[in-house]
């Protein structure tokens, strides 16, 4: 079915609406309408293959604006929309994130068809650790709690005792009755956890794998230093992904979520947002009176999902856009996940 000019027209006022002060863009457009007449007969399409299908999409903070604002059922960080896919009752999930964050949707939603726009839109934090990598580490270490951050794949959530995001990890890791925690597989929300523990005098023995969010392990003092100098008043609001040392010296350390709140609930004359570049543009249609000044970084895996490729999958998915996974390993990451759900704090 071919929109009508009029539908266009209508579409196209809707999303400037939306867009008209999104800033931070990975392509240096410009939001004005005849950028948004150009999107809008494939936002029309996608929200009409969506009803026809009965399909919900759900989209990290990450990807392009226009995903979140043009064609999103639900928007935010992993635990929300973790959250969502546990809830939803879509026969189809179309997850516009990361390939984990996909397989996280299917192991909480068996029965409904869960597709990824791209396959190869990977994690550098899930791809450095494999349960058969975690199997080792568990045997080095059999009397540790296996605490999983939910940026990991199915097979090392399966191999896990609980998943965490970076908005719970505290709450859980502090309320484990284990003293020996075995964290993969971020070695610097590792580090963050240790030193919070120790801040709240709780006895732990962290240990981690090694790995890194390509992210937001680039980001470093020296970063917050030069812009403090140059805007006075700056709040530095960072991810716990980042390193230890940037933590020590940002205003406020938190989740996606989280980040999100303490921006809309402080009032200072710049932000200095240490995390993806596609959070920053929600803020700017969020938050449209707050001043944010460069420093993001883009993700080049969430920068992978597009208008087009979701479509695509709607319209006839490829093998490669359908996610499914082994019935053994999604009964156990569910149990990694549900025990997430239950240990979480409930405010």
């Amino acid at each position: 079915m071919i929109a009508t000019d009029d539908a266009i027209e209508l579409e196209a006022e809707r999303l400037l609406k939306a867009l008209l002060h999104v800033d931070c863009d990975p392509r240096h457009r410009t939001w004005n309408l005849d950028t948004c007449r150009s999107i809008a007969p494939l936002t029309l399409e996608i929200n009409r293959l969506k009803r026809e299908k009965d399909a919900v999409i759900l989209a990290h903070s990450y990807v392009e604006p226009e995903i979140i604002y043009g064609v999103a059922d639900f928007r935010g960080d992993s635990y929300f929309l973790s959250m969502k896919a546990k809830e939803a009752r879509a026969k189809v999930i179309v997850f516009a994130g990361v390939v984990f964050m996909a397989e996280t949707a299917k192991i909480l939603s068996p029965d409904a068809t869960v597709l990824v726009p791209d396959r190869g839109s990977g994690c550098s934090l899930a791809d450095s650790l494999t349960g058969a990598q975690l199997r080792q580490l568990k045997a080095l270490y059999p009397d540790a709690a296996v605490v999983c951050y939910i940026n990991s794949t199915a097979d090392v959530k399966a191999e896990s005792d609980v998943c965490v995001t970076s908005g719970n990890v505290y709450h859980i890791v502090e309320h484990l009755p284990q003293r020996r925690i075995l964290f993969v597989p971020d070695r610097l929300m590792g580090q963050n956890l240790r030193d919070e523990l120790k801040r709240r005098g709780v006895d732990k023995e962290i240990i981690t794998s090694d790995g890194t969010c390509m992210v937001h392990d680039q980001f470093g003092p020296a970063d917050i230093a030069a812009a403090r100098a140059q805007f006075p008043g700056l709040k530095v609001v960072s991810h716990p992904e980042c390193t230890p040392e940037v933590a020590a010296v940002s205003d406020f350390v938190g989740s996606t979520g989280a980040m999100m709140k303490f921006v809309r609930a402080t009032a200072a004359p710049y932000y200095l947002m240490l995390t993806e570049c596609g959070l920053v543009g929600r803020l700017q249609v969020e938050d449209p009176e707050k001043n944010f000044i460069g420093g993001c970084r883009l993700c080049p895996y969430m920068k992978l999902n597009s208008l087009e490729k979701i479509r695509d999958a709607l319209r006839a998915p490829t093998p490669e856009q359908i996610v499914t996974l082994d019935e053994d390993i999604r009964r156990r990451a569910a149990r990694c996940i549900e025990r997430m759900f239950q240990l979480a704090p409930t405010d």
